[in-house]
């Protein structure tokens, strides 16, 4: 049969054929959903494909989608042979984790901020409980 990450389609698939090549295009997913379905509706066929995913090594290889990105996002950092655009990649970069440094130094102040307008408040409260007390406790 075919392999997960080459889905060669005969000249003229059968409906079985046709199915596995969807199934791998959707991914381990699939073949894991289309098995428990199985499970759910009638057994043997559940077991069926249990069998047929760990005999193809289904069941124990990644996914093609995630293999693709992944080189995808390697891609991104090996420079394009351009100097110029390499340059302007690495400024942008360079620019982008300034700014994100920037931000999550903003979102730290805030969140401080914030903690100490509770806790100022909280002793407030406190204060006021304690005093109200006092001033109870002098009454009586």
């Amino acid at each position: 049969m075919t392999a997960l990450s080459d889905h060669a389609v005969p000249q003229n698939p059968g409906w079985l054929s046709r199915a596995e090549a969807w199934m791998d295009d959707k991914g381990k997913g699939a073949w894991i959903a289309a098995m428990v379905l199985g499970f759910i509706f009638f057994w043997p066929v559940g077991l069926a494909l249990l069998a047929y995913m760990i005999w193809s090594k289904r069941m124990f290889s990644k996914s093609c989608r995630s293999r693709k990105s992944w080189h995808s996002h390697m891609s991104a950092m090996k420079p394009s042979g351009n100097s110029a655009f390499d340059a302007y990649k690495s400024d942008t970069l360079a620019r982008l984790e300034r700014e994100q440094q920037e931000f999550e130094s903003f979102l730290r102040r805030l969140r401080d901020a914030k903690d100490k307008a509770e806790f100022d408040q909280f002793m407030d409260e406190r204060a006021r409980e304690n005093n109200d007390e006092a001033e109870n406790g002098e009454r009586a």
